[in-house]
């Protein structure tokens, strides 16, 4: 099983930008589908989490700006970003969490000038 994240690039300020992440294999049982990032020098930091029902939970520091969503056989995890800010900018990685483990991508880099 792989995840692929892509979307990632240069942005100015204020601009938005739409992350993919789409898995190849099979996994069973996806408990929930999850975004993260990590900027240079800093630890990894959840964004936001959509689980099997639909529902969705945000980090404080992208609530508003954010949004995640996936297709319906649970096989891409998007991440509509808006509002950018310099603070955003980072490697943002998908994460696939079943009942007894979870998977991860390679992350895709998030630019964003001021």
């Amino acid at each position: 099983v792989q995840l692929q994240a892509s979307g990632g690039g240069l942005v100015q300020a204020g601009g938005s930008l739409r992350l993919s992440c789409v898995r190849s294999g099979s996994i069973i049982g996806i408990k929930a589908m999850r975004w993260y990032r990590q900027a240079p020098g800093k630890e990894r930091e959840w964004l936001a989490t959509i689980i099997t029902n639909g529902s969705v939970l945000y980090a404080d520091s992208v609530k508003g700006r954010f949004s995640i969503s996936r297709d319906r056989d649970k096989k891409t995890v998007y991440l509509q970003m808006s509002v950018l800010e310099p603070e955003d900018t980072a490697s943002y990685y998908c994460n696939f969490v079943t009942a007894y483990t979870d998977y991860w991508g390679q992350g895709t880099l998030v630019t964003v000038s001021s």
